[in-house]
């Protein structure tokens, strides 16, 4: 069993708040694109408004790379493009207190695998709708899926942020 998110990817910008529905079509989580700050933030909170996580743009960094906090404020993975990523994008992301993941495919048209210890835990694809502007997310029973929910807007974030 996987559960299945729907997220609209030109929502993603700097000031913009937007929702992640559930396969249902239900508003499950919305991100809040905080504005007026130095460093890019998203705040992912619950339907009832409880910051579930953030994320913050690390500035000064060789690569680019985003931390994931949880709702206290506490760094929970850190997200960034591996420097060599020979025919497909790769980007690595460090789990304080679990197993790493790796993010793998062709970032830039939503088609990727989210990867632990060489096994896929979740799937990004817009193969799943008609609308050019969604993208799904797939994810693996047992896994955590805001950690991975938050990875892939970090992704769509900083991948898109260039264009």
């Amino acid at each position: 069993m996987s559960n299945r998110y729907k997220i609209r990817q030109q929502l993603i910008a700097i000031g913009d708040d937007f929702w992640i529905e559930n396969s249902e079509g239900k508003r499950v989580f919305k991100v809040d694109g905080k504005v007026l700050r130095i460093r890019k933030t998203l705040v992912f909170e619950d339907s009832n408004g409880r910051t579930l996580c953030q994320l913050k743009e690390r500035l000064l960094t060789i690569k680019d790379a985003m931390a994931i906090e949880d709702g206290d404020g506490r760094e929970i993975a850190v997200v960034k493009k591996a420097l060599i990523a020979p025919l497909r994008d790769r980007w690595d992301v460090n789990v304080k207190n679990g197993e790493d993941l790796v993010v793998q495919g062709n970032i830039l048209d939503h088609e990727y695998t989210v990867k632990q210890r060489g096994k896929k835990v979740a799937q990004v694809s817009k193969k799943w709708f008609r609308l050019t502007d969604t993208y799904g997310v797939e994810i693996d029973e047992g896994q955590n899926d805001i950690l991975i929910l938050a990875v892939a807007v970090a992704i769509d974030s900083m991948a898109h942020d260039k264009e």
